[in-house]
């Protein structure tokens, strides 16, 4: 049974692609789409020499090549775009240089070739003049645990139905991806059991780079406080929230959920056991095997360390200066002065704040950490917010 006529080119595109995931060997296929084994190999000779410009019935492209790879190597090349559709020329390069040490590397232009013929390389939407770049954050990573970056990933439906939302942690130095777990809520004290999982198997950054969404941020709280970054400052951890509706300023995180959406979500597991196994495996590829152009093609884990700054649950204490007034927050969020209540905020209840004297008798200074939260007018009973930190 000859080709169908309608799109032939795109079934011999199909069939060559299918050849080289190796998932079925070459003669179920060509039984599958109905040829011989000499045309089967035909088309994949052709392939090879031509890209798929080779796949058409009228060819002038010529046979040969000076910079022409094997049919080996080219199959590898491109098996190893199939197995990564996310990664570009200049990361198939390297890894199939580490790969493949006892092949003669070809140039990264001969990969972006052999790619590029089997229609594997995707265009990149040129920036316009005037469009907005890139912005640096206030904080920028210089050595590992600096600043982590955290997010969730937008959840998707695993085969059974199942809702399957991320939330993932990586150290902005290294790219280290140090966490990609769904979990079954996004309330602070089940995220808080996360980050306290991770805290102890890596240790504590001095930054955490986060949205300003909940559980990370609340936008009813003093400079935006929440109970899980309440906690943070607390275990000596600064903040660093990027501006609303900017996730470009976190752009690094944002571009690995790009990577997973592609890699991993594009194909949904069965339930959300086995999309978790799926993300494991993927995350494993990520801080091992891939090779990364910010950190000139080598792996996070080249770069990455666990931080010295050891994380101790209970262990935890508030300094203030001396003359300072503390006062424990109430569940409700309250703290009693000279007889008075004032309403702080409930994400920081159970912890101690600190009062600062001023020279105004009925005014003090508001205090959590290392925070000016801003000031009490005890004659108002009123809690003013700073407009920003101490």
């Amino acid at each position: 049974m000859p080709w169908k006529e309608t799109d032939v080119v795109n079934q011999r595109t199909e069939f060559i692609l299918r050849v080289f995931e190796g998932k079925l060997s070459f003669g179920e296929l060509c039984r599958e789409y109905g040829i011989s084994r000499k045309t089967g190999y035909k088309w994949k000779e052709r392939f090879v020499e031509q890209g798929l410009d080779g796949l058409g019935d009228r060819s002038r492209r010529p046979r040969n090549s000076p910079n022409q790879v094997d049919e080996d190597t080219a199959c590898r090349i491109i098996r190893l775009k199939l197995a990564h559709p996310g990664w570009g020329p200049r990361k198939i390069h390297t890894v199939f240089g580490r790969t493949y040490p006892e092949v003669e590397l070809a140039s990264e232009s001969t990969f972006k070739r052999v790619l590029d013929k089997a229609g594997l390389v995707k265009r990149r939407r040129r920036r316009k003049q005037g469009e907005s770049g890139r912005i640096t954050n206030r904080i920028k990573a210089e050595r590992p645990n600096q600043v982590w970056t955290v997010d969730f990933k937008g959840w998707w439906h695993t085969t059974d139905g199942s809702r399957f939302e991320p939330l993932t942690m990586r150290d902005a130095f290294s790219r280290y991806l140090l966490a990609a777990r769904a979990l079954d809520n996004a309330r602070s004290e089940t995220v808080r059991l996360e980050f306290e999982r991770v805290f102890d198997r890596y240790g504590l950054p001095e930054v955490i780079r986060s949205d300003n969404g909940i559980p990370f941020a609340a936008s009813n709280a003093p400079l935006g406080l929440s109970r899980l970054s309440a906690w943070w400052l607390a275990l000596g951890i600064d903040l660093d929230r990027i501006s609303p509706g900017r996730p470009d300023q976190n752009g690094g995180h944002e571009r690995m959920h790009r990577d997973i959406a592609l890699e991993v979500e594009s194909q949904s597991a069965d339930d959300i056991r086995a999309q978790q196994a799926t993300l494991d495996t993927w995350r494993e590829t990520f801080n091992h095997e891939r090779p990364h152009e910010a950190i000139d093609m080598r792996v996070p884990a080249d770069l990455y360390r666990p931080s010295e700054r050891r994380f101790h649950a209970d262990e935890i204490t508030l300094e203030y200066p001396m003359g300072y007034l503390r006062r424990r927050v109430s569940l409700r969020g309250v703290i009693r002065v000279r007889g008075l209540q004032v309403n702080v905020s409930s994400a920081l209840s159970g912890w101690d704040v600190a009062l600062q004297p001023t020279e105004s008798h009925h005014r003090m200074g508001l205090w959590f950490c290392r925070l000016r939260l801003g000031e009490v007018d005890l004659e108002t009973r009123k809690f003013h917010v700073a407009g920003g930190a101490g």
